[in-house]
C-alpha cells in the first residue's frame, strides 16, 4: 500500500499520473466497445440458429452488456478522478 502510494505521488509530480488516467479511459472504453459488440455478435448468431431460444439469448446478452458497461463506467470514474 506504501509503495502504490509512493508510485502516485511521484507520477503526479512528473505528469505521468495524467498521462495514464487518459491512457485508462481510452482503453476501457475501446475494452467495453469490443466487448459488447462481440455479445452481439454471439447473440445475432445464437439467434439465427435457435430462433425459438431468441428470448432467452436476448435477456442474457443486455444483462451481460449492462454488466460490461458498468464496470467501463467504474474505469472511467476512477481514471477521471486521478485526473
Amino acid at each position: 500500500m506504501l509503495l502504490l502510494t509512493v508510485l502516485l505521488q511521484a507520477a503526479s509530480a512528473t505528469g505521468l499520473g495524467t498521462f495514464g488516467a487518459a491512457l485508462g479511459i481510452g482503453l476501457a472504453a475501446i475494452g467495453a466497445g469490443f466487448g459488447i459488440g462481440k455479445i452481439g455478435a454471439s447473440a445475432l448468431e445464437s439467434i439465427a440458429r435457435q430462433p425459438e431460444a431468441g428470448s432467452d439469448i436476448r435477456m442474457n446478452m443486455i444483462i451481460s452488456a449492462a454488466l460490461i458497461e458498468g464496470v467501463a463506467l467504474f474505469a472511467v470514474v476512477v481514471c477521471g478522478f486521478i485526473l
